[in-house]
């Protein structure tokens, strides 16, 4: 499995949120829902064949239903936030208005919907920035008969291989169709969960160490951090397995038998991912087990540090007080050197308790 390119400049991600403007609204209302900064939407087109490639910016009256074009086409929208431009694209293509709906809410659960001309799927790209943060970005996939559509949020992307792959002249995927390239892509964004998952296992390797060697305040505040991260990555990753399972075996025209045998290891990933996401999250919870555990275990060394040294100070005080009492008729206060002999009982004592607890190995 290749490590897939990512992109180095850093996006703005923000938290996304359900927007009020959508509640009331009819089916099929295309009303962007996410964080990210309006930005022009711009039209991306590579068409190839074994014997021809081309790739350019292209304007919406330059986009063509697949039906009129005998090369195979990778169209690439980035920005979803002017409903006005979707919707264009959307009557260009005769798309549905409930696809449309879905594919500009950056909340929409993964999912397959199958067409008659066409099949539609909406996914989550999950990579690392420049600054080891983790970026989760809508993405959707309409695989025509010779061409996908891709529409997704910004630049920043998990398709660098595929696109190099399209430029070798001698690559697998310029012999093969459409439905190739839509398993390329879908190929490519559940490789990198497998970037994503490696980065989780590291930090809980870390927090492990952590936990088990010098267990702090903080480290409770990491673990905590990381499950939710895991979770919410369970979130988008877990349904993408039964949707790769459906394209498997979909009776769907545009998808070819050779194309599902290949769709069969995308498969296999998916499986290994979705083990790998339940480990994850039971070694976190054991780990907050283990730092509970272990921050009890640290109180208790600290009590039974206090208890041997109350221990060892009892009998001391305790000679020290009755000697400290204000009685005229006590022998031991007018021996000239009582006080000597009172030093060498608290010394004895004293040994005689390390002794004893050193024995017991309470210390």
């Amino acid at each position: 499995m290749a490590k897939k390119n990512v992109k180095t400049s850093k996006p703005k991600v923000l938290k996304p949120f359900r927007s009020k403007s959508k509640l009331g609204e009819a089916p099929g209302a295309i009303t962007y829902i996410g964080n990210r900064e309006k930005q022009v939407t711009s039209i991306t087109a590579i068409n190839y064949d074994p014997d021809a490639y081309q790739a350019q910016k292209i304007s919406i009256p330059d986009l063509r239903p697949t039906s009129q074009t005998k090369l195979t086409s990778f169209i690439d929208v980035v920005g979803l936030a002017d409903a006005n431009t979707i919707s264009q694209i959307g009557e260009q293509f005769n798309l549905n208005n409930l696809l449309l709906e879905d594919l500009v809410d950056t909340l929409q659960r993964p999912k397959i919907d199958e067409y008659e001309d066409y099949v539609f799927g909406v996914f989550k790209m999950l990579y690392l920035d420049e600054s080891h943060q983790l970026v989760i970005e809508h993405v959707a996939m309409i695989l025509f008969e010779s061409s996908v559509l891709v529409f997704q949020e910004t630049d920043d992307d998990v398709f660098g291989e595929v696109i190099k792959r399209i430029e070798n002249k001698y690559g697998r995927i310029r012999s093969r169709g459409a439905d190739y390239l839509f398993f390329a892509l879908l190929d490519a964004i559940v490789d990198n969960y497998f970037i994503v998952l490696e980065d989780i296992k590291n930090k809980l390797e870390v927090l492990e160490d952590e936990v088990y060697n010098n267990p702090q305040k903080e480290s409770a505040r990491k673990i905590q951090y990381l499950k939710k991260e895991i979770l919410r990555i369970r979130k988008w990753i877990f349904p993408v397995k039964e949707l790769v399972n459906r394209l498997i075996h979909s009776e769907h025209p545009h998808i070819s038998k050779e194309t599902k045998l290949f769709l069969r290891d995308t498969f296999d990933h998916c499986l290994e991912i979705n083990e790998d996401l339940v480990l994850y999250r039971e070694m976190s919870t054991s780990l907050m087990e283990m730092y509970m555990t272990n921050m009890s275990n640290k109180m208790n060394e600290v009590m039974k540090v206090l208890t041997v040294i109350a221990s060892i100070f009892i009998p001391l005080t305790f000679i020290a007080g009755v000697y400290g009492m204000n009685f005229k008729n006590m022998p031991e206060l007018q021996s000239e050197n009582g006080y000597y002999y009172l030093w060498g009982i608290f010394i004895l004592i004293f040994i005689s308790l390390l002794i004893y607890f050193k024995r017991k190995d309470w210390l």
